[in-house]
């Protein structure tokens, strides 16, 4: 039982919560009332969450002689030696068998997930030790999930959703590269030799801006107004808000795992709540 503990965290199922972004173009072509739709994006989803554990897995297995000499790292399930190399290697390769036969029927959800792993081996092997580059690869895994979600429902991903996307996700990119700073100097990734504070700030700043700046484009214009009416208008100050209330939260030492601290504030939660209710009202 023990063993099938340590198989789960060593996927890393908290971290799914970043694959909600498949449901993007599902939410807003307000198709969610049709339910083969919902079932292909449903699909999309678990193939990413397969998709991505098994990429966890790999850099877990890169990285395991590092993370062993971690304070906080150590304790993962290769690193500690609670789960072996072959018992590691043969979920990573059920996982991604798995993830394959929910893909199987859309070949252009098999396209991007396989830039999806093929770019994040190439993070974890080089590209997170060059400055704006690792980040901008985080970023473009979300664009993938977000691609893959208009793909499996076959909507053409909007404009709008696609930038305002672009800059959210390299918005909590930089946040986490910041949040990554309040670590003592011995515990932080090698890329943050080459990220000044002062940088980290201006990154966030102009990242959070320009998501503000699309969203409330997008929000008022004469296109978004037909879809999905007035009241989507007032979405606006619930996304600064949030923006704002996770700036500050990364402020204190908090965002390095976004997909925990998104779920750890109330404050945040109570904001994402209202702007799902707004939303969903628009359509009422």
């Amino acid at each position: 039982m023990q063993q099938l503990r340590d198989l789960l965290v060593l996927m890393r199922p908290h971290q799914w919560l970043k694959n909600v972004f498949v449901f993007a173009g599902l939410l807003f072509s307000h198709a969610w009332h049709e339910g083969p739709l919902v079932l292909r994006a449903a699909l999309a989803f678990a193939a990413f969450c397969c998709m991505s554990s098994l990429v966890y897995i790999l850099n877990d297995w890169r990285d395991r002689a590092s993370d062993a000499l971690h304070p906080d790292k150590r304790h993962r399930p290769l690193a500690s030696g609670a789960v072996s190399v072959p018992a590691a290697f043969t979920l990573a390769v059920l996982l991604g068998l798995a993830g394959l036969a929910l893909a199987a029927n859309n070949r252009i959800l098999l396209l991007l997930l396989a830039l999806y792993v093929a770019l994040n081996l190439a993070y974890s092997w080089r590209l997170k030790h060059v400055p704006v580059v690792d980040v901008s690869i985080i970023a473009t895994g979300f664009m993938l999930r977000l691609l893959a979600g208009t793909s499996a429902v076959g909507i053409p991903p909007s404009r709008w959703l696609l930038l305002t996307g672009l800059f959210i996700a390299l918005f909590l990119g930089f946040s986490k590269r910041k949040a990554e700073t309040f670590h003592n100097p011995e515990q932080q990734r090698a890329v943050l030799e080459h990220y000044p504070a002062a940088l980290l700030d201006t990154l966030m700043a102009v990242t959070m801006t320009a998501t503000i700046t699309m969203y409330s484009l997008y929000a008022t214009s004469a296109e978004a107004q037909a879809q999905h009416g007035e009241r989507l208008v007032y979405t606006v100050p619930v996304v600064i808000f949030g923006l704002l209330r996770y700036a500050y939260q990364v402020h204190r030492g908090r965002g390095e795992d976004v997909a925990r601290d998104l779920l750890r504030d109330p404050w945040i939660l109570s904001a994402g709540a209202a702007w799902l209710l707004l939303f969903l009202g628009s359509r009422l």
